[in-house]
């Protein structure tokens, strides 16, 4: 019998209606798992007090950071498996599927027992407060423990878009965000047959949602027999393959490396504008809960973008790569756009969400985010390009495009212009930043060698893999809806029952 794929083709069909149905569920599962770390935040905030919030804002930081550190290795993942699917070989598709599995649990379970032991050590590393040093140690524990969930759930999230399936990780997602919810308050609180676990429970909370959506995932793709499903025959797939394992990190770390950027840039700024007292810091941490949302758009629809271009580069359909880049360009202008409108022309109402109404705090928020929220539609070009050019396995140059950016532009703007022009020089360093960026990533994707690139590469010389190093088939085409390959599996790949 054969395999049943359930994957989606995005190698034809409307570009644009293809993108938009493919980016719309990474977008509500983006504002699910803000709103859910929200709603969390208040059960903890409101009735176990400061310390106990502040000890999961600091055990956080840890967790976000762990997850955040294997990010653009399973970016490789999805675009490896992208360009498989799109080749129309599935038995690649399958090995990269084995090899990431394997990676992702090892490398999760090595983090959930050395976390266990060391967390309390983290916790002091950090400058946790002392009041709540226990309290962030029994939630970060509980957390370590959960990483292998949530490692295994976000890998199979992305290879599953890799596969152009968007919809089935956000219904799990969904389910996920839900029982954590609902698990918060009664784990917390030791509500009827739960035992009260206080700040803990928020983290057993995570604990059972996630294993309870990976449980169920994994029972949806063994019942619908996908593609990417790897059963008790299929065990062979799940040793390492060294080709594949040496792309995912040669290609992932350097996807990984933005996100750090990123980050250590964006404590850099913190800083700066800390200097300038609590009313400026509070007026940015309230822009800042704003742009969370303002950059969703541009981050999803810069995921959709990778996976659809890596499904055409992998079936040889350049013209329509070049489409989604356009599409994804537009997409980003029009839905990022639509959210920085209300929130200039609704400033006042915006951040006194966050803000009392009679605060300095409000007059200087409005402020900065005139200058500063216009920079995310010329982040968003940067997001939609960058994720087309890496589904070649171009990944060095929009990395050094963003150090570039960060630490050659932003940084050293908002640091060497505030003698001139105060605070202002912080505010504006973003729209600087982001459009200089912008316009080095066009001009990398209008005359870079992008094209050329591979994601494979041979460790013994360092070089591209061919097409035919790695068994890929000829493209074909492929109709826009769920699709059964109707390719005979590889000797001894057999279909897991």
């Amino acid at each position: 019998m054969s395999k049943a794929t359930h994957a989606r083709s995005l190698t034809e069909g409307p570009i644009g209606r293809s993108l938009l149905l493919f980016a719309l569920p990474i977008l509500a599962g983006n504002i699910a798992q803000s709103l859910n770390g929200s709603v969390n935040a208040i059960w903890v905030g409101k009735f176990l007090g400061e310390a106990a919030l502040t000890a999961t804002a600091n055990a956080n930081n840890i967790m976000f950071f762990l997850i955040g550190s294997v990010f653009g290795i399973g970016m490789a993942a999805t675009i490896l498996i992208g360009q498989s699917i799109g080749a129309r070989n599935l038995p690649q598709a399958r090995r990269v599927m084995g090899t990431s599995a394997t990676f992702f649990v090892g490398l999760s379970a090595v983090i959930a027992v050395l976390g266990w032991f060391l967390s309390h050590r983290l916790l002091l590393a950090m400058g946790t407060p002392a009041e709540s040093l226990p309290l962030a140690d029994a939630y970060l524990k509980v957390i370590f423990l959960a990483m292998p969930l949530l490692y295994a759930f976000a890998f199979i999230s992305a290879a599953l878009r890799g596969a152009g399936d968007a919809r089935t990780p956000f219904g799990f997602l969904l389910l996920a965000v839900l029982l954590d919810i609902a698990f918060n308050p009664l784990l917390i609180f030791g509500i009827g047959p739960f035992p009260e676990l206080g700040v803990a429970g928020s983290a057993w909370a995570t604990f059972f949602s996630q294993a309870l959506a990976l449980t169920a995932l994994l029972l949806y793709l063994r019942n619908k027999r996908h593609m990417l499903w790897l059963g008790r025959k299929d065990a062979r797939l799940l040793k390492i393959d060294p080709v594949i394992l040496t792309s995912l990190i040669l290609k992932g770390v350097p996807m990984g490396l933005q996100m750090i950027l990123i980050s250590l840039a964006m404590i850099m700024m913190i800083t700066m504008v800390n200097g300038y007292g609590v009313e400026t810091a509070s007026a940015y941490g309230a822009a800042l809960q704003l742009w969370t949302y303002v950059q969703m758009p541009a981050m999803a629809i810069g995921a959709a973008c990778s996976s659809m271009a890596a499904q055409n580069v992998g079936a040889g359909r350049w013209e329509r790569v070049d489409s989604t880049a356009r599409t994804g360009v537009l997409f980003n202008f029009l839905l990022t756009g639509a959210l920085i409108a209300p929130i200039i022309l609704f400033d006042r109402s915006t951040l006194a969400l966050f803000l009392p109404a009679a605060s300095q705090s409000l007059e200087i928020g409005r402020h900065l985010n005139h200058i500063a929220v216009w920079s995310f539609l010329f982040f968003g070009v940067n997001f939609v390009v960058a994720g087309v050019v890496r589904s070649t396995g171009a990944v060095v140059p929009p990395l050094l495009i963003l150090a570039v950016a960060m630490w050659g532009i932003r940084v050293p703007f908002a640091k060497w212009l505030q003698p001139l022009m105060g605070a202002d020089a912080i505010w504006w360093s973003f729209p600087v930043s982001a459009f200089c960026s912008m316009l080095m990533i066009m001009a990398y994707y209008r005359w870079g060698n992008w094209r050329k690139a591979s994601m494979l590469v041979t460790p013994e010389t360092d070089t591209v893999a061919t097409p035919a190093e790695i068994g890929a088939a000829p493209p074909a085409p492929v109709a826009d809806v769920d699709i059964g390959l109707g390719m005979e599996p590889a000797p001894g790949d057999t279909t897991a029952r």
